[in-house]
């Protein structure tokens, strides 16, 4: 019986070890997932932004030669 239940608790320790590593895998998807939907997002709000623009707007990047401050 004692090796019965020593041969169960050994499976146990290996599946809990096997979810435990599963766990860790999906945590660092779900990261790096949250992470390209923010950056999805910020694009997706720039793009909005520009289409409010005026028609007349400009869009490229100001003209650093001018010496702004």
């Amino acid at each position: 019986m004692s090796g019965h239940i020593k041969e169960r608790l050994r499976a146990l320790d290996s599946e809990y070890e096997t979810g435990q590593k599963m766990l860790a895998e999906l945590e660092t998807r779900r990261d790096h997932l949250t992470r390209t939907l923010l950056r999805i997002e910020g694009a997706r709000q720039a793009l909005r932004e520009v289409l409010a623009l005026p028609p007349d707007a400009s869009v490229s990047p100001p003209d650093e030669s001018q010496g702004t401050p």
